[in-house]
């Protein structure tokens, strides 16, 4: 179990480390590229490993488990938006949206359980599963009309991929920072700061989506063309 936890701390730091490079990086170089990808290797092992942790060892498997599906689901969708995937996986998009489906209606659930209980589920407070549940169904009615719509191009393919990354660094970041700040030495434990990191993925979110809302394109940065991302 050692070198399970172990394997998920490694994991995460990459994928934080990986993803702010990848966040501040020209969008499409190839800076940005191989970042990117590697983010999405370390964040996908973090969240496999982190939801195994919370199966099997109960770790706060109510939220810890939404989470991790979450955020796994906004970086594969965010993924395929410029990265479509192969022929034959017809299904992956369906199956996709059923897990954004699924995470959104739980953690809608055990918010008002935790609404109901006080304002906390065994010690958890309701916002965090209300602003999964959000995601996760917004998320999901966004799948749902590429799915009935055929695939999504210019700007608002830009976007999807923007804001599905990004969120997803961002709850990687609140459970670094935030969630596990007692690993941080009490030097620099400095709970401001330690709100910087996140608040900085939700920053740029938003500065890149309003930038290609905008102007419909990312027009001064490197981008690749459609068929080639």
């Amino acid at each position: 179990m050692v070198v399970i936890y172990a394997v998920h701390i490694v994991a995460g730091s990459l994928a934080l480390v990986f993803g702010y490079v990848a966040l501040f990086a020209a969008k499409g170089a190839p800076l940005h590229r191989k970042s990117g990808m590697w983010f999405v290797y370390a964040i996908l092992t973090m969240c496999f490993v982190g939801a195994l942790i919370a199966a099997v060892r109960g770790k706060a498997p109510a939220i810890n488990l939404p989470a991790a599906s979450l955020t796994a689901y906004l970086v594969i969708t965010g993924l395929t938006t410029v990265r479509p995937p192969v022929t034959g996986s017809r299904w992956l998009s369906p199956g996709l949206m059923l897990v954004g489906v699924a995470v959104g209606v739980t953690t809608l659930a055990l918010g008002f359980q935790a609404v109901a209980n006080g304002g906390a589920r065994q010690g958890i407070p309701a916002f965090p599963f209300f602003m999964f549940a959000i995601v996760g169904l917004l998320g999901s009615a966004g799948d749902l009309r590429i799915i009935r719509s055929g695939a999504v191009r210019g700007a608002p393919r830009l976007a999807r991929h923007l804001w599905r990354m990004c969120f997803a660094l961002y709850i990687a970041a609140m459970s670094f920072f935030i969630g596990q700040a007692k690993v941080i030495p009490k030097p620099v434990r400095i709970y401001p700061l330690l709100a910087i990191p996140p608040l900085l993925a939700l920053m740029a979110m938003a500065y890149w989506l309003w930038r290609v809302r905008r102007r419909g394109t990312l027009r001064g940065v490197v981008m690749v063309p459609a068929a080639q991302s």
